[in-house]
This record gives structure tokens, sequence and C-alpha cells, in this order.
């Protein structure tokens, strides 16, 4: 269990909180709108009305505790940025920021904060994705364009060997099975796929693109 803090309760502000409580970590909740605090303030460890632009109050909350802090202030720049200086000032192991725009990310950068999120773009990314590559249920990109992607086994493909399936594509690595609750992170190329097994797979983009093509075509 470890300790964060998330500044801005908004839409997307609330959903990091919430997951990272629900993923039993603790969390304290920081925004100056009160109605956005206590709508959510009986899920969080900690919620508080607050301007976090002020150095004082993000010392009080003694939130350089924490493992890491979201900056998730929406529609106002200039708060954020300040925010993010102050949390640099006070020595904040690792600070995430949603960026508004371009302009704003630009700056980020230059604070060399850890991550820079856009909310927004990243999920048209996921959609997009999910729309082109149907047979995609979950994925997590690496570095070098290569991908780590769980896809879910239909009925097109029930009592097919993996071998058959995985042939379309040799580079693609298979990580993993799961069938049920049973995992199974060496699957023989003859076992027989049933509808709903999961498949873990790594490649690289265009390997994935031919194996979605091949579900498609089914």
């Amino acid at each position: 269990m470890a300790l964060f803090a998330v500044i801005g309760l908004g839409s997307f502000g609330a959903t990091v909180a919430t997951q990272l409580i629900e993923l039993k970590h603790e969390v304290i909740g920081i925004d100056l709108n009160k109605k956005y605090v206590e709508n959510i303030s009986d899920q969080l460890t900690h919620a508080v009305i607050a301007d976090a632009t002020d150095e004082h109050v993000l010392d009080e909350l003694d939130v350089k505790r924490c493992e890491a802090v979201v900056v998730a202030i929406g529609e106002d720049i200039e708060a954020s940025i300040l925010c993010v200086l102050h949390l640099k000032n006070m020595g904040v192991k690792k600070i995430w920021v949603k960026a508004k725009s371009k302009a704003h990310h630009m700056i980020l950068t230059h604070l060399n904060v850890d991550k820079i999120i856009h909310p927004e773009e990243d999920m048209g990314v996921r959609v997009a994705q999910s729309l082109s590559y149907p047979m995609v249920s979950r994925y997590m990109a690496l570095e070098d364009d290569h991908y780590i992607v769980k896809v879910e086994i239909h009925a097109d493909h029930h009592g097919m060997p993996l071998r058959k399936l995985m042939n379309h594509v040799p580079e693609i690595k298979t990580l993993l099975l799961k069938r049920g609750s049973r995992i199974d992170d060496n699957p023989a190329p003859d076992m027989l796929l049933q509808e709903g097994d999961i498949l873990v797979i790594e490649g690289l983009l265009e390997p994935l693109r031919r194996l979605s093509k091949y579900f498609k075509r089914l």
C-alpha cells in the first residue's frame, strides 16, 4: 500500500483517485471546489478543500510523503504550473501532470515532470485501437514499437489449435493463456483454444496488425 495525492478532483482526477483506492492505496484528494471534494470525500482516505497553488497548504498536508502526486487541475494552466513548481521545490518524489494544451505540455516538459498525461488524447487512441483491432481488449505500449496485447478468444476460434492461430504471425510471442481462473505461462502449441480464453501476446505493431486482419476475416 502506498500514499498518493491527487490535486484536482474533476472527472479525470476523481477517476484516478478512486481507482487508486480500489487498488488498496491511500489517497489524499485536494481541490478548491467544495462540490468536487464533497462528491468524493467518503471514498478517499483524506479529502481537502484547499488551494494547491499555495505552497504552505501543500506543506501542511505533507504531500512530500506521497509516493507520487497527480496534478489533475483542468482549465487553469497557470494554477497547474504553479502547483508543479511548488511540488518540485518541496522535493516530491514523482509528479504526474494532466496537460491541457500543447503549450501546457511544452512548459511541463521544461519543468521535468515525471509524466505528462493527455486524458482525452489517450482515450482517443484507445478507442481508435479498439475500433481498428476488435480482437484486442487491452494493450500496453512498450519501447521501440512493441506492444503487450490482451486478446479474447471468440466462438470463431473455438477448437482451433494455438499453433494454427499463431502460425500466421510467427514473430509474435505468446506470454500466457488464461482459462477461467487457471493461468498457463507456457501453453502447448497443440492446445485447443476455447471461447472465452484470454491470450496475452507480445510483438511489434506490424505483426499485430496482420493478426488483427486474420481475426477480421473469420
